[in-house]
């Protein structure tokens, strides 16, 4: 079966998991429907950049994991995304090319897929039991959008624009500022 038989269909897990083994291009994977990942604008591979650099620095030394956008997170049984930078501090899973407990996710939102971000994933996101904070990060213009836990388990939002900082869950002890994340633009 080719790929693009395989994309005309439904897959199981399974045959998703296996795909994306030997696939030239990125797909997410919701409810047995595979979607083609397309590349992405300087501006947003700059911001991922500085966020993953953030962190990766903020992880030395502890047992966080940090990733850049090639990296699967299973968000349920049937659903897999790449966000553009994830943090996992957990046991790492027994598959090397999946996370399914980060702490932190961040999507940087293009026009393409700012509703998809905001909606779809979100949603699905805040399902997660050992998902303490999402980002959503513009490209547009200097705007962090913190979805996050507080201390009883309820999600709440903050914003931040224009300038300052914020604490991130994990790696313990980080926090990302606006300075950073737009460096170089």
């Amino acid at each position: 079966m080719t790929q693009s038989e395989r994309e005309s269909r439904q897959l199981t897990v399974e045959e998703y998991l296996e795909l994306e083994k030997t696939s030239s291009v990125k797909h997410e994977f919701v409810g047995g429907e595979v979607h083609a990942m397309t590349g992405a604008s300087r501006r947003h591979n700059t911001i991922a950049g500085n966020v993953f650099l953030a962190l990766r620095l903020a992880a030395r030394g502890s047992t966080c994991r940090v990733f850049q956008s090639d990296m699967k997170v299973r968000v349920s049984s049937d659903t897999f995304y790449y966000p553009d930078v994830l943090v996992a501090c957990d046991d790492p899973p027994e598959d090397e090319y999946t996370e399914d407990a980060p702490c932190l996710v961040v999507e940087v939102v293009s026009p393409s897929t700012e509703a998809t971000d905001r909606r779809e994933k979100l949603a699905a996101y805040k399902r997660m039991p050992d998902l303490k904070a999402y980002l959503i990060v513009s490209q547009e213009r200097k705007w962090i959008e913190r979805h996050f836990r507080d201390e009883s388990g309820e999600w709440r939002r903050a914003d931040l624009t224009e300038e300052g900082s914020f604490p991130v869950p994990c790696p313990p002890g980080a926090a990302l500022s606006l300075a950073e994340v737009y460096e170089g633009l």
